[in-house]
């Protein structure tokens, strides 16, 4: 049948892979940027929305932190929250797990419990239309401070709703910094929190065997890689670990050149476990409603392919059994109708 837009805007969804100050919407930003000085991000919609134009992954992480640069008090952070939770809830999202870097708060002066306690009245102000859990996650490029730091924000100061471990930033910063991540990861997975590393967005599978082996990973944060290594990808199929796939990031940070070229459609054909994300939305000028119609309009999926991957989702979140089937139940309602 017919991808149209009422299917996908009707499809209960989850988002796995989403980035706390990534998904702060171009208003919010400038808002952010209004209210605080010493920075250069631009004030007015025109120039931000050209500063949010990227010529590769550095000069995207650049940007990101420079946006990052303007969540400076706790208030800051719950408006993050609530403005992404009011997003996605009116994308038909039913749950979200946030990735919240907390190092980058704590470094501008904040204390663990402030950003914490931000986190906590956030998730509980949106609850009605949203459930929101959190990931806490090391950005790579601060080296063995931050995996330590991050570890004991985690296991010390967690918010209530924090269910995952992760790392992000530039992979190639990662170097030099194993032991420290490794022991951060091991810590937070003895803790009960669950692994979920971003690797094989910017390097080869080797990083991805990494996350697997050594991170105990159960997903993996892009893995465009995977497909390099075909024992890899023979791993992959047959221990059904999850990949949160990006689209429209990928092609935003030049990681592919277009969306036609993206690697997903292969990864499903290989019997890959796929889901559907949309990373730093506004940055990338997408929502994850329109990662859906990405899928089909420019990659071909049809109603069953999309509704399984919103199923995909829903199986590799930390969501309870009983959520679970409710909301399969719902897409099986959608499907069918």
């Amino acid at each position: 049948m017919t991808v149209t837009d009422d299917f996908i805007n009707a499809l209960p969804k989850v988002e796995l892979h989403v980035h706390l100050v990534g998904s702060a919407s171009v208003p919010t930003v400038l808002e952010l940027a209004r209210r605080h000085t010493d920075h250069r991000v631009p004030t007015n919609e025109a120039d931000l929305r050209e500063f949010f134009e990227f010529r590769d992954f550095p000069h995207f992480a650049e940007v990101y932190f420079a946006v990052n640069g303007l969540v400076r008090e706790p208030e800051d952070v719950a408006t993050l929250v609530t403005g992404v939770a009011r997003d996605l809830a009116a994308q038909n999202v039913r749950y979200v797990e946030l990735t919240v870097t907390p190092y980058s708060h704590v470094s501008v002066g904040m204390t663990m419990p402030a950003v914490t306690e931000a986190l906590d009245l956030a998730a509980r102000e949106v609850a009605d239309r949203i459930e929101v859990a959190y990931v806490f996650d090391i950005p790579g490029e601060f080296g063995d401070d931050a995996a330590r730091a991050t570890a004991d924000h985690a296991l010390n100061h967690p918010p209530e709703k924090l269910v995952g471990f992760g790392i992000g930033g530039i992979e190639q910063d990662r170097l030099g910094h194993e032991r420290a991540i490794r022991d951060a990861f091991r810590a937070a997975v003895d803790a009960g929190l669950h692994s979920v590393p971003h690797a094989g967005e910017m390097t080869g599978p080797e990083t991805i065997w990494e996350a697997i082996r050594e991170l105990k990973a159960e997903r993996i944060g892009h893995g465009l890689s995977c497909l390099d290594d075909p024992e890899l990808v023979a791993y992959l199929r047959e221990t059904q670990l999850p990949l949160e796939v990006c689209p429209t990031s990928n092609v935003c940070t030049k990681q592919v050149p277009d969306v036609a070229a993206h690697p997903l459609p292969r990864m499903l054909a290989e019997g890959l476990y796929v889901t559907l994300n949309s990373d730093d939305p506004p940055m990338f000028g997408t929502t994850l409603t329109n990662e859906y119609r990405v899928a089909a309009r420019d990659l071909g999926l049809g109603r069953k392919e999309l509704a399984d991957l919103a199923r995909n989702g829903v199986r590799a979140s930390f969501l309870g059994e009983g959520r679970k089937r409710a909301i399969l139940a719902e897409i099986d309602a959608v499907q069918s109708a």
